[in-house]
């Protein structure tokens, strides 16, 4: 069946326009209250969002249409999308929800889903919650003595402080470390500074004062000149710049030179090896994973598993192939040791156990490998292009032969808007350049045609 509702990370868009509408979010709620309501205790689920205006809309309509099911709701607020799937794992629930549009403009929302295991669904559950939104009625109404409760639950902050603060090894202190944090006017605005301040760093912070509309604007982890000017001017050691949901970072060395998903993946990786304690010798990262990535773990005896553009898709390998290490260049960072999905916390204080342990400066530490250079560009289209094709794939096939080793070519449809994504690294300018525009021809001329 083709999904209309659910795309690559639970359901998203423009808030108050399909689907995402209260009507839309009371739906789901009643059909993932029907599904997960299995047994015969006391079902609960727990439901947190960012900072967006529209949070409260989706949020109320979502918890009308568990408690209709008979799922008693834990509300727990302004949260870290890692924080309500620990919290799913920790409070023993039955479903996790998180209202976040993540790295997207305000106007944007979406609805993620977590599983009692605290990991995001499968497709095939989510197609089948889908099937029944589209279609259910009043099969998925609890009756009256059975209808959920709604609680505020008040100790989720502190519960997931002192979460995090465990994954930082006792011994260690952050005693005389300056740092900036940027919470993007998001999910983490309310503890993440704490954090760092009871690891006992100085704590500089901005992007703290969210006013339902400025999330991610010209902050965070999308924008991080903010956080850039805020490091030099401050002499900070470093700068942790977080997204809407902190489940994404991007650090900021003393310099004020960023460093993205690709290092902090190859430092924390590197850095797990020689302990001996990384699992299955890999990582898994995806397609969009710079090639000088690849190589440098490669020289160092690491294997390199890549999958699609997703973060849940990298949590699908590395649990297939038993790994604690994965992410994208993005900044979304999983340490399966600790955490069953990305966290931009977690990921900012590993990099702090590195820094602390070799006295060393993100400068030095966060400079892994040179990048091979890489070139994005996003093609608008009318309607759906065939990337199979013989038009296209007789380009493709011929352009991924001239690059050979020296780069890779990949392209791939957007998940959610009108785009064929087109991504080429080589290790010479001249022949990025060609080898882009050959291609963006290619599916160009397709795209007039179709």
């Amino acid at each position: 069946m083709k999904r209309e509702l659910f795309g690559t990370d639970g359901i998203r868009g423009t808030a108050n326009t399909h689907p995402m509408t209260a009507e839309v979010a009371l739906a789901l709620g009643r059909a993932a209250g029907k599904v997960f309501r299995r047994g015969d205790h006391s079902h609960r689920v727990v439901v947190g969002k960012d900072t967006r205006l529209s949070g409260y809309m989706i949020e109320t309509a979502l918890t009308a249409g568990f408690c209709s099911s008979g799922m008693n709701v834990m509300l727990v607020g302004p949260m870290p999308t890692p924080a309500v799937a620990f919290l799913t794992r920790s409070l023993r629930a039955d479903l996790g929800v998180m209202v976040s549009a993540s790295h997207n403009p305000f106007a944007d929302n979406g609805i993620k889903l977590f599983g009692p295991d605290g990991f995001k669904l499968s497709d095939e559950l989510e197609s089948e919650i889908e099937t029944l939104m589209l279609g259910l009625d009043g099969n998925g109404h609890a009756e009256a003595d059975k209808i959920g409760r709604a609680t505020r639950y008040e100790d989720a902050r502190g519960r997931y402080i002192e979460n995090l603060k465990s994954s930082f090894p006792k011994g260690l202190s952050l005693t005389g470390i300056k740092l900036v944090v940027d919470c993007a006017n998001g999910a983490a605005y309310a503890l993440a500074p704490d954090l760092f301040y009871e690891l006992g760093a100085e704590v500089v912070e901005i992007g703290t004062t969210p006013d339902g509309t400025n999330i991610n604007r010209r902050c965070g982890s999308t924008f991080p000149e903010a956080l850039r000017c805020k490091v030099i001017e401050e002499g900070a050691h470093l700068g942790v710049a977080l997204d809407g949901d902190a489940d994404r970072l991007v650090l900021v060395d003393e310099n004020g030179m960023i460093v993205d998903g690709d290092q902090v993946l190859a430092l924390i990786a590197t850095s797990l090896q020689e302990e001996g304690s990384l699992r299955g010798g890999a990582v898994a990262a995806t397609t969009m994973s710079n090639l000088g990535l690849e190589n440098y773990l490669d020289a160092r005896g690491i294997t390199l598993h890549r999958t699609r553009v997703g973060d849940r898709y990298v949590v699908e390998k590395m649990r297939e192939l038993d790994l604690n290490v994965g992410g994208e260049q993005s900044g979304h960072i999983i340490l399966s040791d600790f955490a069953t999905t990305g966290d931009g916390l977690l990921a900012a204080l590993q990099v702090l156990v590195v820094m602390c342990r070799s006295g060393r400066p993100l400068s030095e530490l966060g400079r892994c490998f040179a990048p091979v250079p890489q070139q994005l560009r996003n093609l608008k289209v009318v309607q759906p292009v065939d990337l199979d094709s013989p038009d296209i794939s007789c380009v493709l096939e011929q352009e991924r032969g001239r690059l050979g080793k020296r780069g890779r070519l990949v392209v791939r449809p957007s998940g959610t808007e009108p785009l064929i994504r087109i991504m080429v690294e080589a290790d010479d300018d001249g022949l990025l350049r060609e080898v882009m525009d050959t291609v963006a021809d290619a599916i160009d001329r397709a795209a007039r045609v179709s």
